[in-house]
């Protein structure tokens, strides 16, 4: 009995090493360190100041063109919502029993709206859109609920300025291990 439970524990450091010397020959490529390309390709966030918005601009009247074709068949024309959630108004109704969430009532910062569209927009083709059609369709967005004008031509300078109705209103996290 000893000896089966030996040549078994020794089967079992066999298997182990032949696999992860398989894993590491892998024609995959896993284990492999990310190259610096690789991870500036993901490297992508903005911060809600602003900080790593990309250089460019887009204005409310190409948004709405943007909007028109890669928006409108999910989040409605005027972004009154459809398949996809609602965009525009709701302002006032966050602390009601009924709250509508949408960018101009909920959304805290204006630079996290670029960071969520360039990222997940449109939700069949996420990243697809240019850097200035975000900029365009974050202008749009914000004109919708009120928060830049309709002649508004959006940067990181203008878009970071942007003050969010909401701001003030979300309460930090007290718990000590999350960093403030």
């Amino acid at each position: 009995m000893r000896w089966r439970e030996i040549c078994g524990i020794a089967l079992a450091i066999m298997l182990c090493t032949f696999g992860s010397v398989a894993q590491a020959q892998s024609p995959y490529g896993i284990g492999r360190p990310a190259t610096s390309a690789e991870i500036a390709g993901w490297n992508i966030d903005i911060g809600r100041d602003g900080s790593n918005l990309p250089y460019g601009s887009g204005s409310v009247s190409r948004g709405r063109e943007v909007f028109a074709q890669q928006c409108a068949s999910c989040h409605g024309d005027k972004g009154e919502g459809g398949l996809g959630d609602r965009l525009a108004g709701g302002q006032g109704t966050i602390g009601t029993p009924r709250p509508i969430r949408t960018v101009g009532s909920y959304w805290p910062y204006a630079p996290t709206l670029f960071d969520y569209i360039r990222r997940a927009m449109p939700q069949n083709a996420p990243q697809s859109l240019s850097d200035e059609d975000v900029y365009a369709v974050s202008a749009y967005v914000l004109n919708l609920n009120g928060l830049v004008g309709a002649d508004a031509t959006l940067d990181a300078k203008l878009l970071a300025a942007v003050k969010m109705p909401n701001r003030d209103r979300f309460v930090g996290d007290a718990r000590p291990d999350v960093k403030k």
